[in-house]
């Protein structure tokens, strides 16, 4: 059973790593800040979890398996916030296309994040 954990392992480790690669890549090489900020969560959070599980795997003793838990938790909760604050910068800053957008709904703000009127 221990070989078999062993290999999964290392499957899930080689999967983490190239989705982080393309993460990586997709940050560098995309064009907007809408689509770095995509590139910069969704494969990344996946590949870290991947990774995770692979490591888990490997070491298999309940005080690392709580820390790895841990360390997924918080990486579930911080990749999502720091995205929307990513795209609410952006936003601001006036470095998005506005065209890209199906739905604006800051648009009715005013510059503070605050209603109009």
């Amino acid at each position: 059973m221990g070989v078999v954990a062993d290999w999964v392992g290392a499957a899930c480790l080689v999967a983490g790593a190239l989705l982080a690669l393309a993460a990586g890549v997709g940050v560098l090489r995309f064009p907007d800040t809408l689509s770095r900020m995509h590139a910069a969560t969704k494969p990344q959070v996946l590949g870290v979890l991947l990774l995770l599980l692979g490591i888990a795997l490997r070491l298999r003793t309940p005080s690392d398996i709580g820390m790895i838990l841990l360390v997924g938790v918080f990486q579930l909760a911080t990749a999502p916030v720091a995205a929307q604050m990513i795209g609410r910068a952006a936003y601001r800053a006036g470095r998005l296309d506005r065209s890209l957008l199906d739905a604006d709904e800051l648009a009715e703000r005013g510059p503070s994040g605050g209603q109009l009127g």
